[in-house]
């Protein structure tokens, strides 16, 4: 299964990112959404699991939750805004994923062989950062992002 990640929307849906996510079987969207028409917007195109971050205080926001763990392909995730507020370790609990956002910045470690990926920003851009998401086989090992750069 391949996946679409993306996080820190902050209410733009940039034109780019619906043809980047064409053929995705789920998309994650790690918080920063911004408005609530903007995950019914990806849902159009594969089913979203979502969390909510620091800028979605708003009612509607309310929904989604702040940390989100789930099996997708055999994978165990873990989801959450903003990396800082784990307070356990990942490994220990089995989980070969953590998406996080809040940065803006792209990236990818793997403490301890779990993949801590940040997608980025596609949303307004923030300072000089690219604005970006990512896509991930599932089925592929190890776990090797893609990073698509919507804007430079």
């Amino acid at each position: 299964m391949r996946i679409g990640i993306l996080s820190d929307t902050h209410g733009l849906l940039r034109p780019e990112v619906l043809p980047a996510l064409s053929g995705v079987g789920h998309i994650l969207h790690a918080g920063d959404i911004g408005r609530p028409d903007i995950v019914p917007a990806l849902a159009a195109i594969a089913p979203v699991t979502a969390v909510r971050g620091n800028v979605d205080t708003q009612a509607w926001a309310q929904a989604f939750p702040e940390t989100v763990s789930l099996h997708l392909a055999g994978r165990r995730i873990l989801m959450l805004h903003d990396r800082k507020a784990l307070d356990r370790d990942p490994a220990d609990d089995g989980v070969d994923l953590v998406v996080s956002g809040h940065s803006h910045r792209p990236g990818v470690e793997t403490p301890a062989g779990v993949l801590h990926l940040n997608p980025g920003s596609c949303g307004p851009r923030r300072f000089r950062l690219p604005v970006t998401l990512a896509l991930l086989d599932l089925a592929v090992r190890p776990l090797s992002p893609e990073f698509v750069t919507l804007v430079d």
